[in-house]
Formats: structure tokens, sequence, C-alpha cells
């Protein structure tokens, strides 16, 4: 199976029937990051500390698996000139929503986070990479592109899922219920059967990868990124949230003159 490909469909299935991570930024709030009044996600429902951010002023920001019409018009209503790169043609669509209607400047690319060739190397200050490698099935090619477009002290901010979140009964956690079945690593493709997965298709759901600590931490510090901050943040729609944080944030930066 096509993975990269069933993914793409699926979420533009998703932005059509107005998942949350679909749904474009207001005019009201660009109008407030305009004055300098904004805030991001990276996970489900913390904001990003503003003290994660370089200025934003002229900031040459890639927006790496993050359409929606979310962060990047946001970024480019603070005074970044912004760069979307997403699997979704419906996920860019809601970007350039966004910029003709609020009159903002960005660049929407279609592609594949873990292939960045379309970007010279060290052309970004920052890039910013919301909870979404859980959609390729290897994530350490993400961690060395992205190293590679960035700037010497140019910064990574990036969500991922805590693993610990696949090993339970999927079908079951809907129901409230914390069944361990699975190990990691996780893959959709791969971990459950036929019909469970036809649950997924028949629904145009994306399917996922769960990732180990070791990959997407270690990934990092592999790729030669320095880690400078970290904090965790929960799903409230999902049974585990009252046990443990199942998300993850990191800020790190790359080193070097």
């Amino acid at each position: 199976m096509d993975v990269i490909a069933y993914n793409r469909e699926a979420w533009d299935h998703q932005t059509r029937i107005g998942n949350r991570w679909t749904v474009p930024a207001s005019p009201e709030v660009i109008a407030a990051a305009r004055r300098g009044d904004w805030e991001v996600l990276l996970t489900p429902s913390k904001p990003v500390p503003r003290d994660w951010f370089p200025a934003l002023s002229g900031c040459e920001v890639l927006c790496l698996a993050s359409g929606g019409g979310q962060q990047g018009p946001v970024f480019a209503a603070a005074g970044a000139r912004v760069a979307v790169l997403d699997n979704s043609p419906g996920q860019l669509g809601q970007d350039r929503l966004v910029a003709e209607r609020d009159r903002l400047s960005l660049d929407t690319i279609q592609g594949v986070m873990t292939d960045l060739s379309a970007f010279t190397s060290n052309r970004f200050d920052l890039v910013f990479h919301p909870c979404s490698n859980c959609f390729v099935a290897d994530v350490k090619p993400v961690w060395r592109e992205t190293f590679r477009v960035l700037r010497p002290g140019g910064v990574l901010l990036a969500g991922f899922v805590n693993p610990l979140l696949y090993v339970f009964d999927d079908a079951l956690a809907e129901k409230g219920e914390l069944v361990v079945r699975h190990s990691i690593p996780y893959a959709d493709a791969t971990s459950i059967n036929d019909e469970e997965r036809r649950r997924y298709t028949d629904k145009n759901e994306p399917l996922v990868f769960g990732h180990s600590l070791e990959d997407q931490i270690g990934g990092q510090l592999e790729a030669g990124f320095l880690l400078t901050g970290l904090f965790e943040d929960t799903d409230p729609t999902h049974p585990l949230a009252k046990h443990i944080a199942s998300f993850i944030a990191t800020r790190a930066v790359k080193q070097g003159a």
C-alpha cells in the first residue's frame, strides 16, 4: 500500500469535512497577529512559548507538513517570510485561502516531509513542524533534511506523539477503554488486521506510524541538533489524558557558525 498517496487523499477528505487541523485561521486571528498578538500549537492544546521563537519580522520560516491555513498565515501576518510544505493539496489550499482573503504573502509547496530537495541548504531561520511525522514510516530523514535547510543558529520547533499512545487498542480507546495491544514501532498499515484497516479507509482517515522516542528525540540529536527545550501536552478527548501526557514538543537549534 502506498501510504503517502493514501494519506494525501485522506487529508484532502479531512479538509472537506472540517477536521479541526484543517480549519483556517479567522480574519480576527490574522488581524491580531498583525498587531503582534498571536499564539500557535505544535501539539493538541498547549500554545508554544513565545520565547521559543526568533523574532518573526523578516524571519525565513518553513511550516513543515503544516498545511491547513493555521500556523503559516499567522507567521506571515506577524512579518515572517513563509513557505508551507504539505502532502495534501487540500490542506495547502486552506493556506492560500487565508493568504488571498487577508492579503498575505506566503508560498505553498506540495511535497513529502522526508524530501526537502525543493529548498537550498541553509535557507531557513525557523522550521515549524507540528504533530505530523506520524504520517511517514521513517522519521530520521525528516530530521536530517530539516537540519540541512536550516541556517546555523536556526531553530526547529517540533511536535510529535509519545509512542505510548499507540500501544492501546484504538477502537476500545474511542469507547474510553485502555487495553494494551500493540508494540512500538507501530504502523496502521501492518499492525492491524484487514477488517480494522478497512475501518480507517472506509472513513478516509489517515494511516499513522508510532515512532520510538529514540527516533524522535535521539534522531534530532543524531542529525546534529542541540535540544534546548521540551514540554508535554495532552489530547483532552483521549482517555489516556487522565493518566499521562501523550504528546511532546521540542525546541532544537542547529549549531555552527
